[in-house]
């Protein structure tokens, strides 16, 4: 006889809690109630206390007896009392199924992952029908199936519907998962049975655990000839804006060498007008890398199409699509009467599309960006703008004063627009100083105050008091810089880098080129929803699951990640020699023990509902029934004691 829920100490503390509370309330006095009596020989005069006393024995045994036996029998029942030996009783098995990405591949008629389903129903056949069996899905992350579960048809169930994902297993990380659910599970422990391929990620061996002793392997044999893409990378060119760089890496999985095309193409998504755009023969060595690189010009969006071929026993990494981003044009209106003097600074930025016209055409409805020379329009432009040495009537932020011949002081180096600018030795022959706002950004300034200010908000404004070309500026190199540092703020996506990377699902690191704050970097999936990442000396790290694009923004760069190909394994596991690798074969056991818990309810229950008509509010409602003859004398109140 034995317990299966409970131990004897667990059992023993909670029945003897409930018996003590019990006592406790039968020692207690019984309420008291108004009753009306038609004697006066219980008077008792108002102004003398009633006298308490305290019970010093128990007036119902018997219905105490009834109601601990029946606690007793009830505790017995959720402990599961049961006849027999604890030898006879079950164990807990974890099941851990491989269902990382490599289980796609073919191997004859059958993918890999349909020769696990079939080797974990054979297992959790020849297991004895007492034992609970836990199924675990292993690819990067160990995710619990079932519970620990006696129904068979649950189990296999959840074996048929397990599938390929799309990342690499973590063997050490699902084999510690099954040891901590096998310990906090409080059964007898019983094996924890891998089955799939062994194709894991790379492992350290250093902070690997020991494997468990308990452990049993079912290797899926995947004598498996592949090859497939690795990674791509795609950036602009930092000479000319059209042309896209592409890199290319693929993967010789195999032990022989093979040959293959690699081919792209780009267009709209689908089939119908695409365009080649380059291949090229490799040859793959056994177990190694090989690169190749393209050139592809567009500043059109569309989708990068990247085909190895021939198609082998896992094609799920012989394909990707990346998607790229249109190049963005800044349309530029100028209004002056000498546009000689800025073209040169606006040639310089091949991003913008400069239109020139004179004060007498102005519009108020320009989009993009609209650069005021030396006039005050009659309406405000509804879209960004400069102005360049406005006059004082009219000028959009304050005139203080007019100075002539005045030093250059310097420049705000916590604005953007003042980035890289170190020059002020030079004079200024005539400027404004204004008056500005106190949010406004003081981007330049002299001895009497700001001579560029800037005003964020929609739209954005920069005014300056000169004209750069006009001025002892029109010399220092720092004038192209302004300009540009003014068009970086006030369209900052113009001036974005782009690079595209081609990869696969699960752990991404970004190593960037310049320090930036955790706080100017995003990190948001397809769908828009921020993911978790860590910075560390420059490096990014971020995971995802799932297969999708992922974009990332640090500072004046963007990277989009298509995380469309499979994660695949870096090394082959070699299971311990001491393992048990077999299907096993456990002899018949016969039960010899009972479950006695439905009969022991079933008794406490009557026990409850006996006491309760012997000694409950049943038989004191039998009582009140009973007619009572007394002589009637007197009535008067009385307060008295049940």
């Amino acid at each position: 006889m034995y317990f299966l829920n409970l131990s004897l100490l667990q059992f023993l503390a909670v029945f003897g809690s409930l018996s003590a509370i019990s006592v406790a309330l039968y020692l207690l006095d019984r309420s008291r109630r108004r009753q009306i009596v038609s004697t006066l020989r219980f008077w008792v005069a108002a102004e003398q206390p009633a006298v308490a006393a305290r019970r010093k024995h128990i007036q119902q045994p018997w219905s105490l007896i009834l109601q601990l036996a029946s606690m007793a029998l009830l505790l017995l029942a959720i402990a599961q009392l049961r006849l027999g030996t604890p030898a006879r009783a079950g164990r807990d098995h974890v099941i851990i199924l491989e269902t990382s990405a490599w289980m796609a591949a073919r191997s004859g008629k059958s993918t890999l992952m349909e020769l696990a389903r079939d080797r974990a129903r054979r297992y959790l056949h020849a297991l004895p029908s007492r034992d609970r069996v836990m199924l675990v899905r292993a690819d990067a992350l160990a995710t619990p199936a079932t519970a620990f579960e006696p129904d068979r048809r649950k189990i296999e169930a959840a074996i048929q519907s397990s599938e390929p994902g799309a990342t690499a297993l973590n063997l050490d990380q699902a084999l510690a998962f099954a040891r901590h659910v096998q310990a906090q599970g409080g059964g007898r422990t019983g094996e924890i049975a891998f089955i799939g391929s062994g194709r894991t990620i790379e492992r350290d061996p250093e902070n690997a655990a020991a494997p468990p002793r308990n452990l049993r392997v079912l290797l899926v044999s995947d004598p498996i000839e592949n090859a497939g893409l690795r990674k791509i990378g795609m950036r602009r060119s930092a000479t000319e804006p059209d042309l896209w760089e592409i890199y290319i890496s693929t993967h010789n999985y195999g032990t022989r060498a093979r040959d293959a095309t690699l081919a792209i193409d780009f267009g709209p998504p689908g089939n119908n007008g695409r365009i080649p755009a380059g291949s090229q023969r490799l040859t793959l060595p056994a177990g190694a890398d090989k690169e190749a690189s393209f050139e592809y010009r567009t500043s059109a969006a569309g989708i990068l199409r990247v085909n190895l071929t021939p198609h082998d026993a896992f094609p799920a990494d012989d394909y990707a699509e990346l998607e790229l981003p249109a190049q963005p044009m800044l349309p530029v209106t100028v209004y002056s009467n000498e546009p000689e003097l800025l073209r040169p600074v606006l040639s310089a930025t091949p991003r913008l599309a400069a239109v020139y016209r004179k004060p007498a055409e102005y519009r108020a409805g320009d989009k993009g960006l609209v650069i005021l020379d030396r006039f005050i329009p009659p309406q405000p432009p509804a879209a960004d703008s400069i102005w360049i040495d406005p006059p004082a009537k009219g000028s959009p932020i304050p005139v203080r004063t007019i100075v002539e011949n005045e030093p250059f002081q310097g420049w705000d180096a916590g604005h953007p627009a003042s980035a890289g600018l170190r020059t002020k030795d030079f004079k200024l022959e005539r400027t404004s100083v204004f008056d500005p706002a106190p949010t406004d950004g003081r981007i330049g300034e002299v001895m009497q105050g700001p001579v560029i200010v800037s005003r964020p908000g929609k739209p954005k404004l920069v005014v300056l008091g000169f004209h750069p070309v006009l001025s002892g500026m029109r010399y220092e190199l720092a004038t192209p810089l302004l300009f540009a540092n003014l068009l970086r703020w006030v369209s900052p996506e113009i001036f974005r880098h782009w690079e595209i990377a081609g990869g696969s699902v699960g752990t991404v690191k970004l190593v960037m080129d310049q320090d930036v704050a955790e706080k100017d970097v995003r990190v948001t999936a397809q769908d828009g929803s921020p993911l978790p990442f860590t910075i560390h000396d420059r490096a990014l790290n971020f995971f995802s699951g799932t297969p999708g694009s992922v974009r990332v923004v640090a500072g004046d760069r963007e990277y989009l990640y298509s995380l469309t190909l499979p994660q695949l394994w870096d090394a082959k596991w070699d299971p311990p020699a001491d393992s048990q690798k077999t299907i096993p074969h456990f002899p018949p056991v016969f039960d010899s023990s009972s479950d006695l818990w439905p009969w022991l309810a079933l008794a406490g229950a009557l026990g409850l509902l006996t006491e309760w008509i012997l000694f409950g509010r049943f038989r004191r409602i039998a009582a009140i029934s009973r007619p009572v003859l007394l002589r009637r004398k007197a009535t008067v109140p009385l307060e008295v004691r049940r």
